[in-house]
């Protein structure tokens, strides 16, 4: 797994991408916070640098690899940050690592229990529709997002995709339920009844926070309004205040 580190101080910040995606959506972060602490971002099996094919693409293989990473590097009490599918990988590295984590924050993360794409369809058509829906308006950015994703071979997409639904359905309750590290969710967007992702209000309490307030009473719930559903990068003021705060949370300074 290939990964990149700026700055240095602790505790540092290790950010996981989404579904399709690499280190590059974490830009805004690493620029804030590389002039405090060590910031390392890492592209997933199948995504960005890293090699990969449909049968490395796991959120199992992905948790261990993030766990392993805070091994390798010797990180203590990181804090896990993660994006959308990364969402999971940071909660199931926390669960193989948890001595090695200060703090979690999950950013437009959810629950996906009947995700799967239509019988007959064209990837590059599913993943046009998936992350259309993602922008509340087009631009470059989105633009070039939607592009990134069509552009993954389709196995290797579907295969991530897939393992994400099936972990959200057997392993999801079980990764909140031990968590032990200060956990802070941002939240942007949610799925409505007809399946389409839809921005939050400010107030709102979607499905995906009664979830986590099952499992970890004292988790920090937060709505970012008026964001799609890359929220680091459509709301990057907002993300690094509340990554901040997390950081706090966990003691660091």
């Amino acid at each position: 797994m290939r990964y990149f580190s700026r700055g240095r101080g602790a505790p540092p910040l290790v950010l996981v991408h989404g579904f399709t995606c690499d280190h590059t959506d974490w830009r805004f972060q690493v620029s804030h916070f590389q002039t405090q602490r060590q910031v390392v971002a890492c592209d997933l099996r199948g995504h960005g640098s890293t090699p990969g094919g449909p049968e490395d693409c796991t959120i199992s293989h992905y948790g261990g690899d993030v766990a392993a990473l805070l091994g390798k590097l010797d990180f203590e009490k990181s804090i896990l940050v993660g994006h959308s599918m990364g969402c999971r990988v940071v909660l199931e590295a926390a669960r193989l690592e948890p001595g090695r984590v200060g703090a979690i924050v999950l950013i437009d993360g959810g629950r996906r229990l009947s995700a799967d794409p239509a019988r007959g369809v064209v990837y590059a058509d599913f993943a046009d529709a998936l992350f259309s829906q993602m922008f509340l308006r087009p631009s470059a950015q989105s633009q070039a997002i939607i592009a990134r994703a069509k552009r993954m071979p389709a196995e290797t997409a579907m295969a991530a995709w897939l393992s994400m639904v099936r972990w959200d359905a057997e392993h999801m309750e079980a990764a909140l339920a031990a968590v032990r590290a200060p956990l802070t969710a941002i939240q942007s967007t949610t799925i409505n009844a007809e399946g389409k992702r839809v921005p939050l209000k400010a107030g709102e309490a979607p499905a995906w926070f009664e979830l986590i307030r099952q499992h970890v009473p004292a988790a920090r719930l937060e709505i970012v309004p008026d964001s799609g559903h890359f929220t680091q990068l459509e709301a990057a003021a907002s993300v690094n205040r509340l990554i901040g705060e997390a950081c706090r949370s966990a003691g660091a300074p």
